[in-house]
């Protein structure tokens, strides 16, 4: 991240370089939600909005998301990786997916 004047007169932010997407989605899962070994569709990155979700990776890595999380996704082949919704409250996703 580079500190720049992002909108001024508001005082300088930190900003990452630009990545070019190709679309841009919100998902939602509801309570009880579990997504079974797959790969990502595409490449992509997850702003988690709402909710909490558990992840299992192919290596067998375990990671809690919430609010606030942002993930990139690369596994778009082989085993991938499987998903599923903790607790009661809706997971709300922001996806931006790459080229």
């Amino acid at each position: 991240m580079t500190t720049v004047q992002f909108a001024p007169p508001a005082p300088p932010i930190d900003l990452s370089e630009y990545r070019d997407a190709t679309r841009v989605a919100i998902m939602r899962a509801p309570p009880g939600w579990k997504g079974e070994w797959h790969p990502a569709p595409r490449r992509q990155l997850r702003f988690y909005l709402a909710g909490q979700i558990e992840g299992e990776t192919s290596d067998g890595a375990r990671r809690t998301m919430g609010p606030g999380t942002v993930v990139l996704l690369e596994d778009t082949t082989g085993k991938g990786h499987r998903s599923w919704v903790v607790g009661d409250e809706e997971v709300v996703i922001g996806i931006v997916q790459l080229d």
